[in-house]
């Protein structure tokens, strides 16, 4: 069973032949105007990893045109039905992640990536999984692993909504969590700069992909532009206790020019202050210019 059955599945209850019966009539419904994607308070309680994944989900839905309201909710991993942010609610349905998410409205008639050859779709899948294993899991590290980080922003802000003990209690059991994972995948025993230098190394490999092309495909955006922009905006407007892992992104003038460019067709030009808002508190001011 995919992760997007899965998912849904557990969501829907027990019964596969009602969650068919659910996707397939969810299917045939048009996309509602009361669409709403979740995510953690943004002023104070979303951190970079989060706020990269739900930046990318929100780059996909409004590259396919469909209108979604950001909903924040001190709580939302825990509404999550798989404990990850953001997900989205659209008529009955509830799914998270972006993968999922991609299947999800892709079955209600709406891709991004139609249009590519089989040889295509797996590099794109290809450079997904690059992202994924490098860019997020840096950003997990960097906010968890990294003493200083975890101590001065990361539970800080995570444990932000909630009173003494609790706070402390989620924040340390969050960390224990993400270590635990580290460790599972080998880098638990990373040094920082060896992580900066994994994503220097990733970043090098999306700008050779990206060449002078406006988009990784050419002219026409996909679920990977998407992905990427996520993660590289955040990246660039949240500020951490050290520049560098910003600076690993600024040395590719064409991975800066492409976040510019998703910014000002997709943000900018559909509301002006959705972008900016979305990292208050985060930002450095300008930093794509």
């Amino acid at each position: 069973m995919s992760l997007f059955r899965a998912t849904l599945v557990h969501y829907a209850g027990p019964s596969y032949s009602n969650y068919t019966f659910h996707l397939f009539h969810s299917a045939a419904e048009p996309w509602p105007e009361n669409a709403a994607l979740y995510q953690p308070l943004k002023d104070d309680q979303i951190l970079l990893s989060d706020h990269a994944s739900s930046l990318a989900v929100q780059a996909y839905l409004r590259m396919c045109n469909l209108p979604v309201q950001v909903a924040c909710r001190a709580n939302a991993e825990y509404m999550s039905p798989s404990g990850k942010v953001p997900f989205i609610h659209v008529g009955n349905q509830v799914v998270s992640e972006l993968g999922p998410i991609v299947q999800f409205i892709k079955a209600k008639g709406h891709s991004l990536s139609d249009g590519l050859g089989e040889v295509q779709k797996a590099e794109m899948k290809a450079y997904m999984e690059l992202v994924n294993n490098m860019l997020l899991t840096a950003e997990l590290y960097i906010q968890w692993c990294d003493e200083n980080t975890a101590k001065e922003i990361t539970r800080p802000r995570f444990s932000s909504p909630y009173t003494w003990p609790l706070n402390h209690v989620l924040a340390y059991q969050k960390q224990w969590e993400v270590r635990r994972k580290m460790k599972a995948i080998g880098w638990a025993g990373k040094t920082l700069d060896q992580v900066y230098e994994d994503v220097s190394q990733c970043c090098q490999a999306l700008s050779q992909r990206l060449g002078t092309q406006p988009y990784f495909f050419n002219k026409q955006p996909t679920e990977l532009d998407a992905l990427v922009f996520g993660h590289l905006f955040t990246i660039l407007t949240t500020q951490l206790n050290s520049d560098e892992l910003g600076e690993k992104v600024k040395n590719y003038s064409n991975l800066l020019s492409f976040c510019r460019r998703i910014e000002q067709n997709y943000f900018e030009d559909h509301d002006k202050d959705s972008i900016t808002s979305s990292t208050s508190r985060l930002s450095k001011g300008s930093s794509l210019m």
